[in-house]
């Protein structure tokens, strides 16, 4: 039997199977070894009492891969955009509690055992949890409110919600389904367009439906294939994101147009999805970095590190343990460590422009760098690695001994102002305003922030403060050393996709492999993709004579 409202069996699981899987896989498979650890620590507590131990993680620089000992097959290739996929969850009621619980009350993303179905082959006891930043920032709490933040005025990534007394541009019309408090105006410059849509809906609609917990097929959730089965993986994948909103068209077009621009990115596909025998919405699959990814970057070998959101990229001292909630080691466990991280950071913090310019091709592959940055102002994407979710990870080359970044969620990517310049900070709102390396609105008049989170005066997000901004992008961009390598990456990407038309086919590829649910029609899928290719040709015509493409700045 299942509750109607929810689609979850009403029976428990046992007891046994639920109290096994709130124990961690390591603990669970290495028991001994850590009962053996914990004898140690007692034994080390007693005869050290107070005194300070720093641990660090060492070893040789060889790059080892974890191993895989059990590769799911399937029956067809999950990433062939050419065949119909299928997807489909089943998670015990109270598990989902647990997971739902784990986030409103801690704002922790707990996984919990559920069983998968893809394209017709089971898996069992995998592991799922939520996933995102910004994309979380839409999922309240059963009273309303955002989990963890207090009164509802912000999300994960710190977005505000609107205020309280804010009243649209006169002409401009909400989407439908949601409403805007009564009385305060929109950010200056983010006003909306002809119509009332926010452009690029296939993102996060900023003022649209929230995600909740009442409809656990629209959540956006990482699967871990080996989070209760070591060494376990699908076609040699052992993580996938499940993303949110249908058909998130926009994120899986600047998938393809980084791919398309030589760099690195991920693997997506799209698929029909259901949870526990609900209704069966879209969903884009998008491979989440892992071992197998990280080591399949680039020529040599090479470590990936990828940056919190909460991530505040500054030197904090030498001590690795400082740095551990903020950076995390996707490969190369044991034989490397997050010093390649603290050296870049400390010599960022001591480095003044002159040095900045003089060194900065020591430690970051300076070609790599200016193409990103290139290619995020292309997109339009204002939670790149200065946004507030920090989306991006680093990737050090061993060789070298240089970083470059990998760019990561780009599910706010091609939903901004389409007429920003070579050299215009990329907002996150529709018409720009951007603020800083970020792009983030002034906030609106009546705007409360939460708990802890200042706001400098003059209403504006700190430039360059905790949520927004990266020294790494922000002292590169405003160096003069640096203008040519930006510059020529910005022009290449632009003639070779936007110019050329590439980027609209590019749409119309992707748009071939979205298949229609009872939550997506194929004309909403043809809008979509109407609307985004129009917006990729404002994007070009309004670029056609910024000074960076015509060489004359």
């Amino acid at each position: 039997m299942t509750d109607p409202n929810t689609n979850f069996p009403s029976a428990p699981t046992t007891l046994r199977r639920r109290l096994v899987h709130r124990v961690p896989r390591t603990v669970r498979q290495h028991w001994k070894i850590a009962a053996t650890l914990l004898v140690f620590v007692v034994v080390m507590a007693t005869v050290f009492g107070s005194t300070r131990i720093r641990p660090y993680i060492t070893g040789d620089a060889t790059v080892i891969a974890s191993e895989i000992t059990e590769n799911v097959q399937g029956t067809v290739d999950l990433f062939d955009p050419t065949v119909s996929h299928s997807i489909s969850i089943d998670v015990d009621v109270g598990d989902y509690q647990t997971l739902k619980d784990s986030f409103q009350n801690e704002g922790v993303k707990e996984s919990v055992p559920a069983d998968i179905t893809i394209d017709g082959t089971l898996i069992a006891d995998v592991g799922i949890r939520l996933k995102g930043n910004s994309t979380l920032a839409t999922l309240s709490s059963d009273d309303g409110s955002m989990p963890g933040r207090g009164g509802g005025t912000a999300g994960t990534s710190g977005r505000p919600a609107p205020a309280d007394g804010a009243a649209m541009p006169e002409g401009a019309a909400m989407p439908e389904g949601a409403a805007m408090p009564e009385g305060g105006a929109m950010p200056e410059g983010a006003a909306m367009p002809e119509g009332g849509a926010m452009p690029g809906g296939a993102g996060m609609n900023m003022f649209g439906e929230p995600l909740s917990f009442d409809a656990p097929e629209d959540l956006p959730f990482l699967i871990d294939f080996a989070e209760y089965s070591e060494g376990r993986a699908y076609q040699g994948h052992t993580t996938l994101s499940l993303r949110p909103y249908t058909p998130a068209l926009n994120e899986s077009v600047s998938l393809a147009i980084t791919e398309a621009s030589g760099q690195a990115t991920q693997d997506f596909t799209y698929t029909t999805y259901s949870v526990n025998d609900s209704a069966e919405t879209t969903r884009l699959v998008v491979v989440a970095p892992d071992d197998d990814y990280a080591n399949s970057l680039e020529d040599g070998d090479g470590v990936l590190y990828k940056v919190g959101a909460e991530a505040s990229f500054t030197y904090e001292g030498d001590d690795q343990t400082t740095y551990a909630e903020q950076y995390t080691q996707i490969n190369a466990l044991g034989t490397a460590d997050l010093q390649p991280i603290i050296t870049l950071l400390k010599w960022l913090d001591g480095a003044d422009q002159a040095e900045f310019d003089a060194h900065l091709a020591d430690y970051v592959d300076v070609d790599s760098l200016a193409n990103y940055l290139a290619l995020q102002n292309l997109l339009g994407n204002g939670d790149d690695m200065g946004g507030p979710g920090k989306n991006f990870y680093l990737y050090y080359d061993l060789d070298s001994k240089t970083f470059s970044v990998v760019s990561w969620d780009l599910n706010l990517a091609l939903n901004s102002d389409s007429t920003a310049g070579a050299n215009d900070a990329v907002s996150m709102m529709p018409g720009g305003g951007g603020a800083g390396g970020g792009g983030m609105p002034q906030m609106p008049e009546g705007f409360t922030p939460p708990e802890g989170m200042e706001i400098p005066e003059g209403g504006g997000m700190p430039e360059g403060g905790p949520m927004l901004g990266n020294s790494l992008k922000d002292m590169f961009l405003d160096s003069t050393e640096f203008t040519d390598e930006y510059d020529a990456a910005f022009r290449t990407i632009y003639d070779e996709l936007w110019a050329s038309g590439r980027v609209l086919d590019i749409v119309d590829e992707v748009t071939a492999s979205i298949p229609t649910s009872a939550a997506l029609t194929q004309e909403e899928i043809d809008a979509e993709a109407a609307e985004l290719k129009s917006r990729l040709q404002i994007r070009t015509d309004a670029l056609a004579d910024d000074p960076v493409v015509t060489g004359s700045s």
